[in-house]
């Protein structure tokens, strides 16, 4: 493998020399190698195949290639870096001395996710957990046209059997690996029996190889009758080396961000989903580089987070009392919804919570120490959530517990009781107890002093989360039920502070049953103001996000009781957005606490109480109160349209200059013009992850700093 080996330029000139990849013993790559870049000269010929050598030798470590093959469907070519080190490796391996094999490192491929182990020819994953290892193959010989590589033992066989029969002898000069030459009259020169196939070689460089089976042979027979040759009536052609050689130059870039995935309920029912739909993530984002960010020199990487396979909460008590009847129906509810049970639970929440974080801090800290340049060039970490993880995810961010919320009732309660008449005997009492609660909080600081308190103390992240992205979320209702209400400032530091995480952004599909708007909850009039829409990934010249207005979503309205006027008011306006009309974002995200299903206080209604609460009052016209509607919930309705004033608006439809958010949070996917919005409501919360649109959306703001010059250069020609 080290030897000189001397090639065609593939140009008709003299022939050069080059040296083959040697084999080190220093490190390189975590492999046990070393690769001298000047020891694989690029040996291209200008049709893009790969270099012929003047005579037949044994292949150089450039012209193999090594593949994987993933869910059993076609091998896929490594890339030529991770090729190359793994060919190298390999050959390291049989250089053990007495006749054991050399120990060799793992290497270390697919952009640093996966790990290659030669001696078992298996992949598998550095940060995360996969039952199934991945084989892996090396090519030597491959079939015409697909260049899928063939199954490695016959390959050795014909491998084998070539330097026997051809070693040294001179190839073609004009060999064109595109163009497949009949070889009609030529006899085969050298014969290969193998198990179900055989092999004909023709010449040096024409090998074919043909099936055994009885149907081949009969019509390897009709067509060699009819005047057709035997290689080109039924026999497949085969080149020996890979069509593109590996270079040390095909070398994937360098991570400048990493992005964590954390999923939401239902990951005990599948525990490769996240891993799955984080694969469809990358794989979409890949593409969206390719397209638009291919002039950068860095990359984002995305790591699954599977946090809730390592928990063991209740063990088996709820499986226990679950009744047998329908037991497929509940199994699927008890893996899915009852983990936001759990999360309502005071003896479960601290559980999930510790679960999530300590998974985050260990990927970070696993990813660190594999690529210690990272932090070094100021690399930036972003989390995307989805469903439940959304909460947990700013709950451990926040530091928020609900021992806090109970404080804060406590003292609601205690400032009540001040207010009221009460006797002497009642005032005595509740001074009694003001002294003994007050004796317990100094108690409990003195033992928190001792004892760090893993209620009160917050979780902590080992990194600063820079954008935190938010996929069909219930944050918004959490937050609402834990009390939390507009207010005058447009910061998002009314719900994240900055200094936690710099950037927050809510997406959702319309028809998505499980998302909620997260702006209402800063500035209560954006409840009236649409959400930012996502643009197409096809999109051409699309207007940078910073710079789109907000446009009116619903006419502002007086209120009142009559059923006529609200059916006047229904009709669309001048001041609508003519693309927005058939939906309804008017009611107060701070009023919808009762549509719920994640909510502790509504999680018994079910899954169907929660679609028929979202899509039970829809229509095609933007919704209003319904007529004749009375109860608490009229009620309630009827007293926040009351007092909301009427919104400053152009007949545009965008908004005039007011109290305006620092940038907007709430960014919705645009529905399909032949979409049916029930049918959506189905799969809407499970189908952002293979999304063009949302993978271009998240790269669009991870890159923004590296992409400031060129955006302003083309808002400047706009």
């Amino acid at each position: 493998s080290g030897a000189s080996l001397r090639y065609s330029t593939g140009t008709g000139g003299e022939g050069s020399e080059g040296e083959g990849a040697g084999l080190g013993s220093s490190d390189s790559g975590g492999s046990g190698f070393s690769l001298a870049a000047t020891a694989l000269p690029e040996r291209r010929r200008p049709g893009g195949g790969r270099p012929r050598y003047e005579v037949v030798r044994e292949l150089g470590a450039e012209e193999v290639r090594w593949f994987y093959r993933e869910d059993r469907k076609t091998w896929k070519p490594f890339i030529g870096y991770d090729s190359l080190r793994i060919e190298l490796a390999f050959r390291a391996l049989g250089s053990g001395g007495a006749g054991e094999p050399a120990a060799v490192e793992p290497v270390c491929v697919r952009s640093g996710l996966y790990e290659v182990d030669v001696a078992s020819a298996e992949s598998y994953p550095v940060y995360w957990n996969q039952t199934e290892k991945i084989p892996v193959m090396r090519g030597q010989w491959f079939i015409d046209g697909t260049w899928q590589p063939l199954e490695e033992e016959e390959s050795n066989l014909i491998e084998q059997e070539h330097l026997n029969r051809f070693k040294g002898q001179q190839l073609q000069e004009s060999f064109d690996m595109e163009i497949s030459k009949p070889v009609d009259g030529k006899e085969a020169i050298h014969s290969l029996k193998l198990s179900r196939n055989h092999v004909d070689w023709h010449s040096v460089d024409e090998v074919y190889l043909y099936s055994d089976a009885t149907t081949s042979k009969i019509a390897r027979t009709v067509t060699q009758k009819l005047g057709f040759s035997k290689a080109s009536s039924s026999g497949t052609r085969l080149h020996r080396g890979y069509v593109e050689e590996a270079t040390l130059e095909d070398k994937p870039p360098q991570t400048s961000h990493i992005v964590f995935v954390v999923h939401g309920i239902g990951q005990k029912m599948d525990q490769g989903r996240i891993i799955k739909n984080t694969a469809m993530m990358r794989d979409t984002a890949r593409k969206v580089e390719e397209k638009y960010f291919s002039n950068l020199a860095t990359h984002v990487e995305f790591l699954p987070v599977e946090w809730r396979s390592k928990l063991t909460l209740d063990g088996d008590t709820v499986d226990s009392i679950t009744p047998d009847k329908v037991r497929g129906l509940r199994d699927m509810l008890n893996s899915s919804a009852m983990d936001i049970m759990y999360y309502t639970s005071p003896l479960y929440r601290d559980e999930l919570v510790k679960g999530l974080q300590q998974e985050l801090n260990r990927l970070y800290s696993l990813f660190c120490s594999r690529n210690p340049e990272f932090e070094e060039k100021g690399g930036k970490v972003s989390i995307v959530s989805h469903s439940l993880g959304c909460v947990i995810t700013y709950d451990i961010m926040t530091g928020w517990n609900p021992v806090r919320l109970y404080e804060q009732l406590l003292q609601k309660e205690e400032e009540e009781l001040e207010e009221r008449w009460m006797s002497y005997e009642e005032q005595r009492l509740l001074e009694e107890l003001y002294i003994t609660k007050q004796r317990l909080r100094e108690i409990e600081e003195r033992l928190h002093e001792l004892k760090a308190s893993t209620i009160s103390k917050p979780p902590v992240l080992k990194f600063k989360v820079e954008n935190f992205f938010c996929m069909g979320s219930p944050l918004a209702v959490f937050l609402a039920l834990r009390g939390i209400r507009p207010g005058s400032s447009g910061s998002q530091d009314h719900i994240l502070p900055r200094r936690i995480c710099n950037r927050l952004l809510n997406i959702f599909h319309p028809t998505d049953p499980v998302a909620y708007r997260l702006e209402p909850l800063i500035l209560k009039h954006y409840s009236n103001i649409s959400p930012v829409q996502i643009h197409w990934y096809n999109t051409a010249n699309p207007l940078p996000y910073e710079h789109m207005k907000p446009s009116f979503l619903n006419p502002s309205k007086e209120a009142t009781s009559a059923p006529e006027a609200e059916s006047a008011s229904a009709a669309p306006s001048p001041t609508t957005s003519p693309v927005m009309v058939r939906r309804h974002y008017g009611e107060s995200i701070t009023n919808i606490g009762k549509a719920s299903i994640l909510g502790a206080a509504s999680i018994g209604k079910g899954l169907g109480g929660m679609l028929f609460s979202r899509f039970g009052r829809s229509s095609g016209t933007p919704q209003t109160m319904e007529a004749g509607k009375d109860g608490p919930e009229g009620d309630e309705k009827k007293a926040t349209t009351v007092g909301t004033p009427p919104l400053p608006h152009s007949s545009s439809g965008f908004l005039e200059p007011t109290v305006e958010l620092e940038h907007r949070i709430d960014f919705e996917l645009r529905e399909g013009l032949v979409e049916s919005r029930y049918w959506s409501a189905v799969t809407s919360h499970t189908a952002y992850w293979s999304s063009l649109d949302i993978a271009l959306f998240l790269l669009t703001f991870m890159y923004k700093q590296d992409q400031e010059e060129t955006e302003k250069s083309s808002l400047d020609t706009i």
